[in-house]
């Protein structure tokens, strides 16, 4: 499973007032730090704490590319700073996200067909966010239909079925893990999927290990990422673990350390 790395992001404070003032000293301490836990993708989000987030968005991409060759995943609803995000990108990067809302679909696989870009699709219409699985796919379904219309590779497609916290929607958990199985019975080859892994915890006492949880059980019905925490010492070591159980990885002694050098 990759790990998008999820702490550049202005909901944190420290992210925010360093977009504020243009400090590029904490933006890139966290991603250093999250590749060298073995990150495969670093999310930028600007946040809400900003009035122009096409400038924050171009800033934020610049100044964490001069610290991490890790490719990034742009994450806004505002389709213009992703796209100012793209335009700097010296690898091809990710958008962060798209629902199943035509006008917006029509947005997104455009500037991913320019920029060679992939794509998060959320399984969610103008009708919020399902609850039954059959109803996830109907939604992934139309997602694929555009990406395939668009001429974007289906591979290059991440399917988010949308986790809920477990507090408020327990009975979503098992619907998003058969949508998970689903998914890759869609196409051949299949999009890949994604979560939002601290969405499975919020509000609650236990999140370290709720989320472990998740992401483990996740895996096991066909998860290929996550929006995660990647300084998450045991995380890593469970999903490192679970690739090994899987027949993902190669077995041996250092395998956790194998799994965090995998993107150096």
């Amino acid at each position: 499973m990759i790990i998008i790395g999820e702490r550049i992001n202005g909901m944190f404070r420290d992210i925010a007032k360093a977009i504020r003032e243009k400090d590029p000293a904490p933006v890139q301490e966290w991603a250093r730090k999250q590749e060298e836990m073995g990150a495969g993708y670093l999310d930028i989000n600007v946040g809400p704490a900003v009035s122009d987030r096409v400038d924050a968005m171009r800033w934020l991409v610049e100044v964490t590319q001069e610290a991490s060759k890790l490719p990034l995943c742009l994450d806004s609803t505002d389709y213009d700073a992703i796209e100012a995000g793209l335009e700097v990108c010296k690898r091809p990067a990710m958008i962060n996200s798209v629902p199943a809302i035509q006008e917006k679909m029509d947005r997104v696989f455009t500037l991913a067909g320019k920029y060679d870009a992939e794509v998060i699709g959320l399984a969610m219409s103008e009708e919020g966010i399902p609850k039954d699985s059959d109803s996830r796919i109907a939604l992934a379904m139309e997602l694929v239909a555009n990406c395939d219309a668009y001429g974007v590779p289906v591979q290059n497609l991440y399917i988010d079925p949308l986790v809920l916290p477990c507090n408020v929607g327990q009975d979503h958990g098992p619907e998003v893990f058969e949508t998970l199985r689903q998914v890759k019975l869609m196409a051949d080859p299949p999009p890949k999927t994604t979560v939002g892994l601290s969405n499975i915890s919020q509000g609650t006492k236990n999140r370290e290990l709720i989320n472990r949880t998740f992401a483990v059980m996740a895996m096991a019905c066909g998860l290929d990422s996550a929006i995660a925490d990647a300084c998450d010492e045991e995380l890593i070591a469970a999903v490192a673990t679970a690739r090994i159980i899987l027949n993902m990885d190669i077995y041996c002694d250092g395998y956790v350390d194998v799994f965090k050098n995998q993107n150096k």
